[in-house]
């Protein structure tokens, strides 16, 4: 299939519910917001997420933010990549990483989980680790056992204040995905953060 002529799933990681909105783990759905937003486009409860679609310079667009939580992304994933008919190419998924820096991003063609609880679920649903991932640097700040509680903490005041940035950047990677595919977009993107 031609870039063209696919659609797409963009999904963004995260846990529902209030408690979770402004953590660390929940910035996939950040982006899908900012995404959604500038695309005048409203999420809607569906099954196994919100879900919204969009348009871009043709091509379809289907963005989700699963409800299963974290550990169950996988079923979301699998469920609306059937319903919608979207190919393994058309994949987008968008999570934190601890790994990364505090702002840095990685997009990557295919990969392990590394440790991440969402991409694992998506792994093991999908029975294969070849689709694009959009990780996005939140730091490891913390001491030894502290991990769940650092992704699930509040970002930090001079974090916040860069958020809009690291919004903006990942906007900007998920249209290049879409309109010139995944390895151009690695090459434009992979070496640009949004902390300065």
């Amino acid at each position: 299939m031609t870039v063209e002529k696919i659609k797409y799933l963009i999904t963004g990681l995260g846990n529902t519910g209030p408690e979770y909105r402004d953590t660390r783990h929940n910035i996939g759905f950040k982006v899908l917001d900012a995404f959604a937003r500038a695309s005048n486009a409203v999420f809607e409860e569906k099954r196994h997420g919100a879900v919204t679609a969009t348009r871009l310079k043709g091509r379809q667009l289907v963005l989700l933010k699963p409800n299963t939580f974290m550990n169950n992304s996988g079923r979301a994933v699998n469920y609306w990549m059937e319903k919608e008919k979207v190919p393994l190419p058309g994949l987008l998924v968008i999570g934190d990483d601890i790994a990364l820096p505090f702002g840095t991003i990685r997009l990557r063609a295919n990969g392990s989980d590394g440790g991440h609880n969402g991409l694992k679920s998506v792994n093991e649903w999908l029975g294969t680790r070849s689709y694009a991932r959009l990780r996005v640097g939140i730091g490891n700040d913390f001491r030894r056992g502290e991990q769940a509680d650092y992704v699930l903490s509040p970002w930090t005041p001079a974090e916040e204040a860069l958020l809009p940035a690291a919004l903006s950047l990942c906007e900007q990677v998920i249209a290049s995905f879409v309109l010139a595919g995944t390895e151009e977009t690695m090459c434009m993107y992979n070496n640009k953060g949004f902390a300065t």
